[in-house]
């Protein structure tokens, strides 16, 4: 399909900095949830929206005393406040992403009526899963995706006349209509995965591709936030730097979902406080056959986690010698950025932010996981992640 020649609509020129806005939303989105998930707080809301039927919280045991939600969770209001907020901050965060997808979406062709007859189907779907009707509120989530889904894939088609179009106005957002709808795609999914880490009662590959799609969803926006915002760093090998960039960006996000697969099956103390041994071993008993089965059906509550000791120390074991690959690879993209006119100080940052990573999480080992340096170590992620994803939004060809 081929689509349609944009529209002749005045450009919005603040495009950018509710971009901006949104990347510094999505990362307090991602530090408060790990706040709540390594304080315990994450089944302190046992129902979805809603916390114990109110859209704020109880303050008080009495307050919800009747509510059904009591059944499967005694209430405890000096946890619930923050399982609570973190969801009125993600549906902060997702209205931000709307008003940035309806923004990008102006100058194509019934742009701003696809992605609100879109998101119609999605917002019907809430209150009917409020009165108990799943089927039809899943449908209705899973009819908006798809609908933003082919909006981003009809987007990303050039027009005949593209090679002959007037380069994209600086801050406006031209031309990031269909990684808009798709980041808009994403935020749903992300709430649904919300969703279920509640009602299936923090099911450990849940729990994983929740933070996976919050630091997707970060980096997607801080990706689009730098593409719209006019700042290139041109570069002769910029080629080979983002080829770099990618594969050093792959192997980051797979330590990452190894540390939430740790995080999300409690993991992190498998060795206790040993390091770089483990339970005073350098090989000890394991079962990475049992560690690595991603699903044990629904209907088990996973709090506080279920694999046996061997299980639990696989993941821990394949964490560290993800960490080893992971740290390498970035020193060495460290390096070779320091070799390139210019970029000495993204090299410089990239490695010092790749060792306090791992001091961080040699820390969370050692002193057995304060909920500080685990919060921080979340953030660590994030930034290295910042870090890739800005280098490839900016790094290009000379002219």
């Amino acid at each position: 399909m081929i689509r349609s020649a944009p529209q002749r609509v005045r450009p919005y020129r603040h495009f950018h900095r509710i971009a901006w806005l949104a990347v510094a939303l999505a990362l307090g989105v991602i530090v408060f949830g790990a706040f709540v998930r390594l304080s315990n707080a994450g089944l302190s809301c046992p129902d979805w929206p809603t916390c114990y039927g109110r859209a704020a919280w109880p303050t008080a045991a009495a307050q919800a005393a009747d509510h059904a939600a009591t059944a499967i969770r005694p209430v405890e209001p000096h946890k619930a406040w923050r399982e609570q907020v973190h969801r009125h901050l993600a549906a902060t965060l997702g209205l931000l992403v709307l008003v940035l997808a309806l923004l990008a979406a102006r100058r194509q062709r019934f742009g701003v009526a696809w992605i609100l007859g879109a998101t119609l189907p999605i917002a019907l779907g809430i209150p009917l899963y409020m009165h108990g009707q799943h089927v039809l509120a899943f449908a209705l989530a899973a009819l908006g995706e798809s609908l933003l889904l082919a909006a981003a894939l009809r987007w990303s088609i050039p027009a005949p006349d593209a090679a002959q179009a007037p380069l994209p106005a600086p801050n406006t957002g031209e031309g990031l209509a269909p990684v808009a709808a798709l980041i808009l795609m994403v935020i749903v999914f992300q709430a649904l995965l919300g969703m279920w880490t509640v009602t299936w009662l923090l099911k450990p590959v849940v729990v994983m591709g929740h933070l996976l799609g919050g630091l997707l969803t970060f980096a997607l926006l801080t990706w689009m936030a730098w593409r719209a915002t006019d700042a290139p760093i041109r570069l002769a090998e910029a080629v080979a730097l983002r080829r770099w960039a990618l594969v050093v960006l792959a192997l980051l996000g797979l330590q990452i979902a190894l540390g939430g697969w740790t995080s999300a099956n409690y993991a992190a103390l498998a060795c206790g406080n040993d390091f770089p041994r483990c339970v005073g071993q350098w090989w000890p008993r394991h079962d990475f056959r049992e560690a690595f089965v991603l699903w044990r059906g629904i209907g088990v509550d996973y709090e506080g986690g279920v694999l046996d000791g061997e299980s639990r120390i696989a993941i821990q074991l394949a964490h560290r010698m993800m960490a080893v690959v992971a740290f390498a690879a970035l020193l060495a993209f460290a390096v070779r950025l320091w070799r390139s006119a210019g970029m000495r100080g993204w090299a410089a940052l990239l490695a010092l932010l790749a060792c306090a990573q791992v001091a961080l999480g040699i820390a969370n080992v050692k002193l057995q996981l304060p909920l500080t340096i685990a919060v921080l170590h979340n953030a660590g992620a994030a930034a290295l992640l910042f870090v890739l994803v800005t280098l490839l939004a900016r790094v290009r060809r000379p002219t």
